[in-house]
Parts: structure tokens; sequence; C-alpha cells
């Protein structure tokens, strides 16, 4: 049958952690999946958000089961405690990696350990996560969800300056962080499959994707009018938590989803870009990802 994102299968008994779960499509990632009986801990840095986004699922779905965790994924100190706590739960059946800075500003600025803050965020701090949680996701056979973009592909992939330390603007280190997001879901993949791993990890991308299409959920999104000529190619953010939705939860899940019209649609399974599935980058962005982490990842390249 064709896959329907508003009949989910029933996902009672399963846990699914949402980085980024207390706004835009982390938000709406987190709704869907509890509307469907599972168990969501959402994990972000604000606590009065979180708090804010638990009780506006709940105002949705009045028998949401609802968990949060803190996490800075721009702190690399805050990591292992967000991964304890994921042990913690009963088990984890997907980690979505949802969160990212999508405008780090027109002055290149960094992370509390010096890295620049969209690649920072939205990978490095991702990588780290992943590294640690590892133990916690074998044991559950569980599924590494990561959010693409669809920026990659107006910046080409410059690994030789993937901090941005040369040349700066933010939608070019906002690219260059979704390209490293990417790259890092094939090579994650593809090591986890060398190694016989029960884990598997799949690129999700949201499409075209606006909040003021989306919608109104009060203090979590803004709708606003969009332009006539732009609205048949964007979707709100409701559609574009569809592609993390069904890579998380299809039982024989492909390697990447999007929508099926590259910008909007219902998810299908498909192929990352080239780019993204060069293995010579892949194995590079693996190494710059340790060294800049300081998080060694259990698993070899082959």
């Amino acid at each position: 049958m064709a896959w329907n994102p508003r009949r989910l299968p029933d996902l009672s008994g399963k846990t699914y952690a949402v980085t980024g779960g207390n706004a835009g499509i982390g938000y709406f990632i987190a709704e869907q999946l509890a509307a469907a009986g599972a168990h969501v801990a959402l994990l972000g840095r604000d606590p009065a958000r979180l708090h804010a986004a638990v009780e506006m699922v709940r105002t949705r779905v009045g028998s949401a089961s609802l968990s949060t965790i803190p996490l800075d994924l721009a702190d690399l100190d805050s990591v292992p405690a967000a991964v304890e706590a994921l042990g913690r739960l009963d088990r984890v059946d997907a980690l979505i990696e949802n969160a990212g800075i999508t405008a780090p500003g027109p002055v290149r600025r960094t992370t509390k350990q010096g890295l620049e803050l969209a690649v920072g965020t939205n990978h490095f701090g991702h990588f780290a996560l992943t590294a640690l949680a590892m133990p916690v996701l074998t044991a559950s056979a569980a599924r590494v969800v990561l959010a693409g973009s669809l920026i990659t592909r107006m910046y080409p992939y410059d690994i030789d300056d993937l901090q941005s330390e040369h040349k700066y603007s933010d939608f070019r280190a906002y690219a260059l962080s979704k390209h490293a997001v990417q790259s890092f879901a094939t090579e994650l993949d593809r090591r986890l499959r060398a190694a016989d791993s029960p884990v598997r990890a799949i690129l999700a991308h949201p499409g075209f994707s606006l909040e003021r299409t989306s919608p109104a959920r009060p203090g979590i999104t803004k709708p606003m009018p969009v332009m006539r000529l732009l609205a048949p190619y964007t979707h709100g953010k409701d559609h574009g938590a569809w592609p993390a939705v069904r890579a998380a939860v299809e039982p024989a899940a492909g390697s990447y989803y999007g929508p099926a019209f590259g910008g909007v649609g219902r998810p299908r399974s498909g192929k990352a870009m080239a780019a993204s599935r060069n293995l010579a980058r892949g194995r590079r962005l693996w190494a710059l990802s340790e060294e800049a982490t300081g998080v060694r990842f259990a698993l070899e390249g082959s």
C-alpha cells in the first residue's frame, strides 16, 4: 500500500528521541509520532520552549506520552548527560537528529568549543551525540535519522573550508553544515552495514518547508500569507516532518527519503545527491569530525 503520512501505523510501545523537538519540523515530528501512540523524548537547550512544546502536543494529542532531555548541540559538554538520559529510556527505536541552526548570522561565530556555529551545531554536535549514544542505539537496533537540506544544491561542498575560516557568509556556512550532515549520514550507514550493526542511518530531506505555511500552533509556529507564485513549491513544516517520520517508522526503510516532487509532496525513497555519497569525502569528514569533537567513533572505515 502507498505510504500515508496521515495514517501512521500503531506505534504503541515504541520510543523516539527528537533533537530540536520543541520547534519547527522537530515539533511536528514529535506531534505526529505521539499521535500514533509512541513515547517521544524531546531534546533541546531551552527548558521553557521544551515545556511549551510538550504542552502543545498534549493539547493536540490528549494521550501523548512525552519526556524532555536537556541538550545544547553548540556545547559538546552537554552531550554526555543527554546520552545518559537516553540510556534511561526503556528503549530508543530512532534518534531523529533534526535540530539545527539555519541562520548563524552575518559575522562568523563559534560554539563553546570554538567550532564555527552552524557546522558545530548541525553536524559536530550530532556526530558526538551519535557516537556516544551508539551503545544505547545498538541495544534497541535503532535508526539514526539525519536531516538534509535543499540549500546543499546552491553551494558546493567545500570540505577544505568546512568551518568557513577562509570565506564566510551565513548561507554558505549553513550549506556547508548540511553538506556535512548529508555526507555523515551516508558514511555512517556504510560503516554500520560493514560492521554488521543492527543500527541503520537514514537521510531525510524535508523539502521546501516554511513556518509561514505551517498549521497554527500558538507559541510554536507563526503562519503568515505566502506569495501566490511561491505557494505551489512550498509546504508547511508539518509536511516537512513526513520524510523523517517515514524514515523512523517504516518497517523496511531505505537509506534516503525526500518529497516526491523535490521540494514538496509525500515522502518517497530515493538516493542522496552525489556529493553526499562521495566515499573519499565521507572518510575525510569522519576523521575531521573525530578531531574537532575529540570523540572517537567505534566504527572503523573499510
